[in-house]
């Protein structure tokens, strides 16, 4: 018998399937070529779904539900919310650009985006492994058929089978490990196989066998090196709109099931699993800086910016126990998810102007498409600039205080060799602010290569201001969104 608590820990996830069932049901009438009323229909669904997530989160409460399989908490229900705000910023870029490229001839986009983020908030949720695994398939099967939404585009066809065979592949190591961790422990559930390592009565070189293909998986669905050869590839090759779909909300959900299964069900082998994340935070932060500097499309670019920005994500997860102490757990982790969180906002907005510029029959992806762009656009080269700051870590951008708080939570631990990590990491970021300020200096001091001036409908006019406005606006004052992270993370470490 089900009872009520675990009904009420899924409220969120049974409105989205549902509506999702309905939407896609109600699309085969919908004549408008633009799909005016299945986009409405799933905006109205996930204000509604968002509303519910963030009523869910500042409730507090913890639940469990479906024996132990699912847990409802304060870090998985605003996850869930800034999720879910994320799609619904990415429809409402995406909508005009999908019109113009005759990708709405079904209701495709729609229900394919909200089953993807019903995938995430399976991931978020998960208690359980196969749980976990389960959303984590939903939302990348999801994500391989919107890459190839565009069916007569080769490019983007091709985007989709490199993308379905790495997926594939890191999908194998990911249930191989947790397979291995069954083997090991017994036990599919996440508080159980954290009893069990904690017990000390498993051969550790078992344990570390499994974990090594758990993270090897994590680390492909987070895009670090060097599990990122699909990142590029695809970002360039999926339709922009897509790009922003699968760069965006997805990373809210990888960030949380690296703490379901490394900080929930394996701390224990903290020791182990921090020194994998450090090998691989600082592949990324090398390799996706150098390589962003020799590209000239902008989409390539932001993926290689995505690999180094994802490196700084693992440096917080990685500093949060010393020498078997865990007292600044909170801090490192909450760093994090302030880091994630931020970086999602900003793909967002600089997404949003590259949809913006695309017009029928030319994208504007490379870099000297934004030749100009100041002179027949301020508004849109401003939140283009701000993004690129906030990207770069130039204060007062958001972004300084996320890659600031990262690096805090490494010098607090007081180990050398994170201190060490630290001046790496400051290192790395000031490459990377030269192939961001370039794009910037594209935009304001070379010649536009069109007269032409930018439109926009007025949804997407005022979504992206006030996406931009956000950017700087948590920048100058951050003091909210941190306090909301660490009071979720304390709380998940608490239970």
């Amino acid at each position: 018998m089900i009872d009520k608590l675990s009904w009420i820990s899924v409220y969120p996830e049974i409105i989205l399937l549902a509506m999702a069932c309905v939407i896609a049901l109600v699309d085969l009438g919908v004549k408008s070529p633009r799909r005016t009323m299945t986009y409405v229909l799933t905006l109205f669904t996930l204000a509604v779904v968002a509303t519910l997530q963030a009523l869910y989160a500042s409730g507090g409460a913890t639940l469990y539900g479906f024996g132990n399989m699912v847990v409802s908490d304060q870090m998985g229900n605003w996850l869930k919310c800034f999720a879910t705000v994320a799609v619904m910023v990415t429809l409402v870029y995406g909508r005009p650009y999908a019109g113009d490229r005759d990708m709405l001839r079904g209701g495709e986009m729609f229900s394919l985006s909200m089953f993807a983020l019903l995938g995430m908030f399976v991931m978020i949720s998960g208690n359980n492994f196969l749980v976990i695994y389960m959303g984590l398939e939903l939302l990348t099967l999801s994500s391989y058929a919107l890459v190839a939404l565009r069916r007569d585009n080769a490019t983007a066809t091709e985007a989709a089978m490199k993308y379905f065979v790495l997926g594939a592949l890191a999908s194998g190591f990911l249930l191989y490990g947790m397979s291995m961790m069954y083997g090991a422990t017994g036990s599919l559930d996440v508080n159980a196989v954290f009893k069990a390592i904690n017990s000390g009565q498993i051969k550790h070189q078992v344990l570390v066998f499994g974990l090594v293909f758990v993270v090897a998986g994590l680390a492909f669905k987070l895009g670090v090196v060097p599990f990122h050869m699909w990142i590029p590839d695809v970002y360039q090759g999926a339709p922009t709109a897509v790009t922003l779909l699968i760069g965006g909300a997805p990373k809210l959900a990888a960030f949380a099931i690296f703490i379901r299964l490394l900080v929930e069900g394996m701390l224990p082998l903290a020791i182990d699993w921090q020194q994998m994340l450090m090998v691989l935070s600082i592949g990324s932060l090398l390799i996706g800086n150098l390589a962003a500097i020799a590209q000239t499309n902008l989409k390539r670019m932001l993926a290689y910016s995505t690999i180094s920005q994802m490196g700084f994500v693992l440096l917080g997860l990685m500093s949060g126990v010393i020498n078997g102490n865990i007292h600044s757990a909170a801090n490192a982790y909450s760093s994090s998810m302030f880091y994630v969180i931020t970086y999602v906002l900003t793909t967002l907005a600089s997404f949003g102007v590259i949809l913006l510029l695309a017009r029928d029959g030319f994208e504007s992806e490379e870099i000297s498409d934004f030749a100009g762009l100041n002179e027949r656009s301020p508004l849109y080269a401003g939140v283009m600039a701000i993004c690129l700051f906030s990207l770069a870590g130039i204060p007062p951008m958001v972004g300084f205080y996320a890659k600031l708080s990262v690096l805090q939570a490494l010098i607090a631990s007081g180990q050398p060799m994170h201190i060490g990590l630290a001046v790496f990491a400051v290192m790395m970021s000031l490459i990377g602010a030269f192939y961001y300020l370039r794009v910037v200096k594209v935009m304001y001091f070379d010649q536009p290569i069109t007269a032409s001036t930018v439109s926009a409908p007025l949804d997407v006019r005022a979504v992206l201001s006030v996406n931009g406005a956000l950017v700087l606006i948590l920048g100058l004052v951050p003091g909210g969104l941190m306090a909301l992270c660490a009071n979720a993370i304390v709380q998940m470490l608490g239970n």
